[in-house]
């Protein structure tokens, strides 16, 4: 069994309030959600008007399949226009891993 994450750490356009973050937060989790079929939340940055960090995890039997998965979210987050994509941490763990 392998887990693989992602963290983005994202930078919002015009975004002046938390409601205003929220609108344009929710729908890209959504869309991870519905088209990857991962774990997606807005996991750190809450109290900030113009940064999110989005996690995401995905566990599969075999890593190609996890990769591919992680590849295709990344590519997503970081063509939506709304969003400036400032990093992203990439992580695998195996059942090797202790």
């Amino acid at each position: 069994m392998y887990v693989g994450t992602l963290s983005f750490d994202l930078l919002l356009g015009d975004v002046r309030s938390l409601k205003e973050k929220r609108s344009v937060v929710r729908p890209i989790v959504a869309e991870l959600q519905r088209r990857f079929a991962v774990c997606a939340a807005e996991v750190g940055d809450q109290d900030l008007h113009r940064r999110a960090r989005i996690g995401i995890a995905v566990v599969s039997g075999g890593t190609e399949h996890v990769t591919e998965v992680l590849d295709r979210c990344e590519r997503l987050v970081a063509a939506r226009p709304e969003v400036e994509l400032l990093s992203v941490r990439r992580r695998l763990h195996g059942d090797e891993d202790d």
